[in-house]
């Protein structure tokens, strides 16, 4: 590798500082070895020029930060996490789900990085396309996560009408609903909010459809209209489009930028985004979720 980009957390606590730190100094001393270079950029002030050029992207945070900093990576360039506070047992630090590494481990992962002997996941995201009653085309951000599709006013419904081609588990859909809006979830990204939503304790997934499918729910649908025809919720490889009878919505993808719609916009929504090639490096990242596997 020629190039590294490392975006931190900055908020000026001393165990964010004291990761960085360890990081800024484990490069040094790596660069001298390899022969790159790296930068780094505070993620209050990270630019789309910056991810153009480097062939690794180091994110110092926890997910909420990577999950952010992914928004401007392409489908080439590896992303590598590093927990800067892993949970401690008194439960205060970051989860780090997304997170590869953490300052004690970094020196050895890096290593194993730019030795090219890490583990390189290629994880699907979801992406939104939004045509206006003009024809004007805008794609959201590609979402690790989750997206939502609703009204701006959340003390209004959420009104507009669904279409989904059928599939070996639902049927043609073509129903007009009034919910809390639709929010969409990757297998990885369920445990984020979907499934504060929907309780998937009984269901099952097959590891041979995670990478073409996804989770869809239409929230605070009236209990007489949850039927099972996935017009509710579902597993779906198919895309789920929706014409807006709102007169205004947004596309939110993993709770950062709101893309706005009108009434009459349609919405279209799949995970074939580009995809993220996240790194790890004690395990590839759908182990962490085995318990959902089968």
């Amino acid at each position: 590798m020629n190039n590294l980009l490392v975006v931190f957390k900055k908020n000026h606590e001393q165990v964010h500082d004291g990761a960085l730190s360890t990081v800024i100094s484990t490069l040094d001393k790596a660069k001298q070895t390899y022969g790159f270079d790296f930068r780094t950029v505070p993620r209050e002030e990270v630019e789309r020029d910056d991810f153009v050029g480097p062939e690794a992207v180091i994110v110092l945070g926890g997910d909420g930060t990577l999950t952010s900093i992914a928004h401007s990576v392409d489908d080439r360039t590896l992303v590598m996490g590093v927990n800067s506070h892993p949970m401690d047992s008194g439960g205060s630090g970051s989860f780090g789900f997304f997170m590869g590494s953490d300052p004690t481990r970094f020196p050895e992962d890096l290593n194993r990085l730019l030795r090219g002997s890490c583990i390189i996941n290629t994880i699907p995201r979801l992406q939104a396309e939004i045509m206006s009653t003009s024809g004007n085309i805008i794609r959201s951000d590609p979402a690790l996560n989750d997206l939502l599709v609703a009204n701006t006013h959340q003390y209004q419904p959420s009104k507009y009408r669904l279409k989904r081609a059928s599939n070996p588990n639902y049927p043609e859909l073509d129903v007009r609903q009034s919910s809390s809006g639709l929010l969409f979830s990757t297998f990885l990204g369920q445990g984020a909010w979907f499934r504060h939503v929907v309780d998937l304790s009984m269901f099952e997934f097959s590891m041979s459809e995670v990478d073409d499918h996804y989770l869809v729910v239409s929230r605070d649908l009236p209990s007489n209209k949850r039927a099972e025809d996935g017009s509710h919720w579902a597993w779906t490889d198919q895309t789920t489009t929706l014409t807006s009878d709102m007169h205004r919505g947004y596309v939110v993808a993993d709770g950062w930028d709101e893309i706005h719609f009108t009434r009459g916009a349609r919405i279209s929504v799949n995970n074939n985004g580009p995809k993220l090639k996240l790194v790890t490096f004690s395990e590839d990242i759908y182990s962490r979720v085995s318990a959902l596997r089968r």
